[in-house]
């Protein structure tokens, strides 16, 4: 089972990746303002109770984070270590959040961190080589106990091969860009990635071809409800 938790919503763009982000998008359909506001309302759904005093969210449950912001977001600080505190009261969940921002990790970890809570799952993107060179380095040394690589919306060829991945990644996914103003993925881009996994024994997911996606020299415009179907058609998901 898995449940959604979103703390506080809103981002501000950082790099390449962010310039078509969903979340923009749906915060500009609904006229959101995209500044980061603390979710008042849902801010403690991981420790809510029922009558009986059971936790409404079962042990067990995997537990979506921030996905409408980035928890290591500079503007939260001042509520991150009340959402460390309901992580730590809840180590019967599992915690997982991607972010873009690994490089403020140590910006107010809790002290009983360590190399990592067993139940957090922290996921690094990567849309292009730059950030690729700029933030796996960073993500390698991070103090986590289990970690995922987000190739998407993947820009460009990345060369994964300097990272020594197979010593401390669990899992990449990769996938395309979504959206009207989409900007390309080739699927030689995924198969490298792919090749890469199955060579580290690594488990890969192709996640979404995204709206413009090219195959052996052709284009292809895939509707948005098309894009997660036709990655699981290609049949190069990875499970190690």
């Amino acid at each position: 089972m898995s449940s959604l938790w979103n703390p506080w919503h809103g981002c501000h763009k950082i790099s390449a990746g962010c310039l078509n982000c969903y979340m923009y998008r749906g915060d500009a359909r609904r006229g959101v303002d995209s500044s980061i506001v603390k979710q008042t309302k849902n801010f403690d759904v991981p420790v809510r109770k029922k009558r009986n005093g059971e936790y409404k969210i079962k042990p067990g449950n995997e537990v979506f984070t921030c996905f409408t912001s980035d928890f290591l977001h500079a503007d939260a600080d001042e509520w991150r270590p009340e959402a460390w505190q309901m992580i730590r009261e809840r180590s019967d969940l599992k915690f997982l959040m991607i972010t873009k921002r690994i490089d403020r990790l140590h910006v107010g970890l809790p002290e009983d961190w360590g190399d990592g809570y067993d139940n957090v799952t922290i996921c690094c993107t990567v849309e292009n080589q730059d950030r690729a060179d700029y933030r796996l380095p960073i993500y390698k040394a991070a103090p986590i106990k289990h970690k995922i690589i987000i190739c998407e919306p993947l820009l460009e060829r990345i060369d994964l091969t300097p990272y020594d991945i197979g010593s401390w990644v669990e899992h990449i996914t990769a996938g395309g860009e979504s959206g009207p103003e989409a900007r390309i993925c080739n699927f030689d881009w995924i198969m490298e990635i792919r090749q890469i996994c199955v060579d580290n024994d690594i488990s890969f997911w192709f996640k979404q071809t995204g709206a413009r996606f090219v195959k052996e020299g052709k284009l292809y415009n895939i509707p948005r409800r098309m894009q997660h179907a036709q990655a699981r058609k290609a049949g190069i998901n990875y499970k190690r």
